[in-house]
């Protein structure tokens, strides 16, 4: 039962959130607010699908946050050059911070809660002297990116699908993901078995700076500016949804749909205050974190048992 909950616990608090949200509103159910709901949760669920590669392996990215705000600068930045060095430049910025992350941890064999907590104050200082205090971005192709909607569904619902779809891919098809697994289970046995952990945990985190890259810019192209502290506590955000979702914080296991439910499940939390109107954001923060504190109590229990 623990395991059923494990796995598919957010899918069923997703579906019961939702019907005791439309039972006290019934508004809450139309196809445009369900549609608001998806799109405020891709640019966390693209942040999340890197965090869960990181999580499954082992390890813990707190640099994500600082990325998405030095991803929204770069954007604003390359904009007057163009949509698409505009979209592309936050990703490589967001690659090569990661690269960075990811050399520290897997080659000089550093803490990566050390690494990615000094990359995550690192990146913002860095995000602040390029963009001062913020960089407007006019209206174009860019912003339209963002803005815009193909055969009636949103660009951002169909950017994240496309992540999702070639995230679960790599994961449970490539041998790259199952040494993603092999890594988060065991890092001794993995290397026994002939696995690179230091190439591994490399292309994890690399993986996990350009999704944030990622979201930076396309969070820049829905906003129209570059902030630098505009992705201020999407790193907890992102651990948060991935853990809801069953990903063990010891690593080794875990899923991309439940990771991806997770986002979804905090964003429609948010929907659901901001529809009763006499709660403040805050209660966001109290409902996830009791999610969370639930999800890891049930990891904790299933980890006791296997060790038995």
């Amino acid at each position: 039962m623990l395991e059923l909950v494990q796995s598919y616990g957010v899918i069923g608090a997703l579906l019961l959130l939702g019907l005791v949200a439309t039972a006290f509103s019934p508004s809450f159910a139309n196809p445009g607010n369900l549609t608001a709901i998806v799109t405020a949760a891709c640019f966390i669920g693209l942040i999340t699908i890197g965090q869960s590669f990181v999580l499954i392996s082992g390890g813990i990215d707190l640099s994500v946050g600082s990325m998405v705000g030095l991803g929204t600068v770069v954007a604003a930045l390359a904009a007057p050059y163009g949509w698409a060095l505009a979209l592309t430049a936050p990703i490589l910025a967001g690659a090569v911070m990661g690269l960075i992350n990811g050399l520290l941890i897997g080659k000089a064999r550093m803490a990566p809660f050390i690494v990615t907590l000094s990359a995550l104050l690192a990146v913002k200082g860095i995000a602040l002297v390029l963009a001062g205090s913020s960089i407007v971005i006019p209206g174009g192709t860019f912003t339209a990116i963002s803005n815009g909607s193909l055969l009636g569904v949103s660009n951002l619902i169909w950017i994240l699908l496309a992540a999702f779809a070639l995230a679960v891919l790599v994961l449970n098809r490539t041998t790259f993901g199952s040494r993603v697994f092999a890594l988060g289970g065991n890092e001794d046995a993995a290397k026994m078995l002939g696995v690179d952990v230091g190439n591994v945990k490399v292309a994890v985190y690399t993986i996990s700076g350009a999704l944030a890259g990622l979201s930076g810019a396309l969070l820049a192209s829905r906003l129209s500016s570059g902030v630098a502290t505009l992705g201020t506590g999407y790193e907890l955000r992102s651990i948060a949804a991935a853990v809801i979702g069953g990903v063990l914080l010891t690593g080794g296991v875990g899923s991309m749909l439940g990771a991806l439910c997770g986002a979804l499940l905090i964003a429609t939390i948010g929907n659901v205050i901001n529809q009763i109107g006499s709660l403040n954001a805050y209660y966001q923060d109290l409902v996830t974190g009791l999610f969370l504190v639930l999800a890891v109590v049930i990891q904790g229990v299933l980890t006791n048992r296997r060790r038995q």
